[in-house]
């Protein structure tokens, strides 16, 4: 197995996880975590990130970041910062390439319409969806259902859920009953989350040209980059100017979090994992720098995810999962059978069809929508 003897007392080590939820022989060659950072890659609903939102659909452009390619940035970051606190890196690759497999289609207005749909029926949160995936959905082998992942990953994976759904999902959501916290990694992959995607919706908003540089010269936090990068290099612009001040960005955000949560860890000294758990969040930024990250967060919202361009994106997004919806909920004949409920139960038929639509792809949802309402269909 491989070693893990440079891991710090407080990370989480393979020998010392809860388990799998039907028990496996170790492998002799890879840690528990390696095992399961491989089964997310193989597994369907990872394949199928490679044509879901991440802001702007597909078809586009071909350079915009989808959910696969924000995973794989999440899961760089996160390793990085990982290495250098001693942490589990194979643990937090791992939940940063599963963290979205039950994201729906057209981004998280896609999750908003869902969720409605699902009133009645428990509603619907990308999170859970994701622990839906790879706990019963997944269908990769012969003895249980989903990939039987560590209890360490499934943990991280669950970054969200209230008080009503973590009495249903017994000890993985524990937490949120006992407000303990998870994992250092699992604290960490949700910060290397915000790192990635703040990086990355900035610069697929300036090819977009839906947001510019001058607007983003407003927030002081990307100013003062801004600025270095041409005192630095003096007249240079385009990409590269761009490049190197994004580069600049997540510099400063994983500098910041090593040195803040490198300074909690000494002061708090947990010994293990347990400690962990029962210590106040260890893995943060500074004040300033959640007030930096929370003002271009604001300015994102604010210019990029509600530019009318971008709503109208939404509009039509959200009329197609809606239709899809209703369409399977008045007729589930319409569903592959893998998708109808023999039970006749209409909470346990809603949730088939809540599973169907949001392993969707974007082009999918688009194609299924024509083919249930497009007269020239026929």
């Amino acid at each position: 197995m491989s070693s893990e003897a440079h891991l710090a007392p407080y990370a989480v080590h393979s020998d010392q996880g809860v388990g799998r939820r039907y028990p496996e022989t170790p492998h002799a060659s890879r840690s528990q975590y390696q095992r399961d950072r491989d089964r997310i890659i193989h597994s369907t609903a990872f394949r199928r990130l490679e044509y879901k939102t991440q802001v702007f659909l597909n078809h586009e452009g071909d350079l915009f970041r989808t959910r696969l390619t924000h995973s794989l940035e999440v899961a760089q970051v996160g390793r990085s910062l990982a290495r250098n606190l001693r942490l589990n890196e194979d643990l937090v690759e791992a939940v940063a390439l599963a963290h979205d497999l039950g994201h729906t289609p057209f981004g998280h207005v896609g999750q908003d319409v869902l969720n409605e749909c699902m009133q009645d029926h428990g509603g619907f949160e990308h999170n859970l969806q994701s622990l839906r995936v790879v706990d019963t959905l997944e269908e990769q082998y012969g003895a249980f259902d989903g990939l039987n992942l560590m209890f360490e990953t499934r943990e991280g994976i669950l970054k969200h859920c209230s008080l009503a759904n973590a009495r249903l999902l017994g000890p993985v959501a524990q937490r949120f009953i006992d407000r303990t916290q998870p994992s250092l990694e699992a604290q960490l992959t949700n910060l290397a989350d915000e790192i990635a995607y703040n990086s990355h919706d900035i610069d697929d908003g300036l090819r977009s040209g839906l947001i510019t540089i001058e607007q983003l010269e407003q927030v002081e936090f990307f100013a003062r980059l801004w600025h270095d990068v041409q005192r630095v290099h003096p007249g240079l612009s385009g990409r590269r100017a761009i490049y190197e001040t994004l580069r600049r960005l997540i510099t400063a955000l994983a500098d910041d979090l090593l040195a803040t949560s490198g300074q909690l860890l000494l002061d708090a000294a947990p010994k293990n994992l347990d400690e962990v758990r029962h210590a106040p969040p260890l893995i943060r930024f500074s004040d300033q720098m959640r007030k930096d990250a929370t003002e271009l967060k604001r300015f994102l919202r604010a210019n990029l995810y509600k530019h009318y361009k971008v709503n109208r994106m939404r509009v039509k997004a959200s009329r197609i999962l809606r239709e899809l919806f209703d369409a399977f909920i008045a007729d589930p004949v319409l569903l592959p059978p893998d998708y109808i409920d023999a039970s006749g139960d209409a909470t346990a038929q809603a949730r088939k069809i809540a599973d169907y639509i949001a392993g969707m792809t974007d082009r999918y949802a688009i194609r299924e929508h024509r083919r249930l309402f497009a007269l020239e269909e026929l």
